[in-house]
């Protein structure tokens, strides 16, 4: 039962904190578009994107979510396009979210670009306070809570890459919207907030077989400090990947991936949250990725980096 009582204050605070609105990935560097719409057809092909992170393991009503990426370059690489499918789960709340994103990419020169991105979509929030297991019979404020909510979604970010470098900055939600009640029984004052957010990378040899590809995310908010995400990649053979990541006052943990026929790569994460008191009930936050690139046919450039 305690257990539960903190899934249910866990999903009241999502709704009136200004704590990070989007899903959190160990791997956002492979899930970009979910915060930058400029990165639409970044990659130069035809790529998909499935993500599933399932955070705090065995504690109730923990955090768990999905990801959903596609997208391509349209017009000899002028344009990228792409769309972003979401649901992230805590306690009794849930929110899913449709994304479409359009990229116009300006060529600096003949190995870098900057890339200017829109999104727009839906993102539908959904409460269920009565699947709750109450303290006492007869909470009202429990037994009649169940709401769906609507709210449009309009981003906007910016993009730019050389062979082996990028930068982005993004606000994927520029509207601040404000609903004061989810349901007409329910008394959440909750709002939405701008969150910026810079993503920049790197990739570099150390020897013939050994590559490094240091990445860091940066989730800035009005209000709350900012949070660093610092991960280093090495690449053995272009194949296998190990790494490190650390989350500033939050989670350190690894990285693992391995790509098959260059088609087909794999990943799997694992972070321990060291700076909150939640790591004494759970077992760590476990991440899977998969990710398929349709190349072009032999012997055609590749117009984009694929290092990121």
């Amino acid at each position: 039962m305690k257990k539960i009582a903190i899934a249910a204050f866990l999903s009241i605070c999502a709704f009136q904190s200004v704590a990070q609105q989007e899903a959190m990935y160990t791997h956002y560097a492979f899930n970009t578009l979910s915060i930058n719409p400029a990165y639409a057809g970044n990659r130069g092909m035809l790529s998909a994107t499935l993500l599933h992170r399932s955070q705090w393991v065995g504690f109730d009503g923990a955090p768990m979510s999905q990801s959903f990426v596609l997208s391509t370059p349209l017009l000899n690489d002028i344009l990228g396009v792409g769309m972003t499918l979401q649901n992230d789960r805590i306690g009794p709340t849930n929110v899913f979210s449709g994304n479409i994103a359009l990229a116009y990419k300006l060529k600096i020169n003949k190995r870098s670009k900057l890339s200017f991105g829109m999104n727009f979509g839906i993102n539908n929030y959904s409460q269920n306070l009565k699947a709750l297991n109450a303290y006492e019979n007869g909470d009202y404020a429990i037994d009649n809570n169940s709401s769906i909510v609507n709210i449009f979604d309009l981003g906007a970010g910016l993009l730019y890459t050389n062979k082996k470098f990028y930068l982005g900055v993004s606000v994927p939600r520029i509207l601040n919207t404000h609903f004061d009640d989810l349901s007409s029984s329910a008394t959440l004052a909750a709002k939405e907030k701008q969150h910026m957010y810079i993503t920049a990378g790197t990739a570099f040899n150390i020897s013939k077989n050994v590559e490094c590809k240091p990445s860091t995310f940066v989730k800035m908010v009005e209000g709350v400090h900012p949070q660093f995400d610092l991960t280093t990649m090495f690449v053995f053979n272009k194949k296998f990947e190990l790494g490190a990541m650390f989350r500033t006052s939050d989670a350190a943990g690894i990285l693992l991936g391995y790509t098959f026929n260059r088609n087909l790569r794999v990943g799997y994460s694992f972070d321990w949250s060291y700076g909150l008191r939640t790591f004494q009930y759970n077992f760590g936050s476990h991440e899977v990725m998969l990710r398929y690139d349709l190349f072009k046919r032999s012997g055609e450039e590749i117009i984009s980096p694929r290092y990121f």
